[in-house]
């Protein structure tokens, strides 16, 4: 039945949207997992796409992305894509599942339109860089 059945909590694992500079000094913006835990993290996969419904009806949206990563080591990160300011105006959702100590976890990490802008940077924990994060 149903409420047999556990879904294991995802803490300490995040995804970071950080501003960063290319070697030439301009801005560029990347994605981050950022696993906060004392253990890795394996198997990871981790889909991402952008999408907004206007209130008009139309709707935008950006193709899915795929990424897999094999281990993510404890108390480290690993850059998922870069990511163009231009679809900071999207909603952009990271879906993440991963196996720790035998168990299936997932969580959805989803940047609502336009909150990726300065006036919300903060330090990214592990990365100590500025970003946008969500737990």
């Amino acid at each position: 039945m149903k409420k047999d059945i556990e879904i294991p909590t995802v803490n300490g694992v995040y995804v970071a949207i950080v501003q960063e500079y290319s070697l030439e000094g301009d801005v560029i913006w990347n994605v981050y997992l950022v696993n906060d835990k004392e253990e890795p993290l394996e198997n990871t996969f981790v889909s991402s796409k952008g999408y907004l419904k206007e209130v008009s009806g139309a709707e935008s949206k950006t193709s899915t992305l795929r990424h897999y990563f094999k281990v993510v080591a404890a108390k480290t990160s690993i850059k998922i894509e870069p990511i163009m300011p231009a679809l900071f105006k999207l909603n952009n959702e990271y879906f993440v599942s991963f196996y720790l100590n035998g168990n299936l976890f997932d969580k959805k990490y989803i940047f609502l339109s336009e909150t990726i802008k300065d006036s919300n940077l903060s330090k990214v924990p592990i990365l100590e860089k500025d970003g946008v994060w969500i737990k």
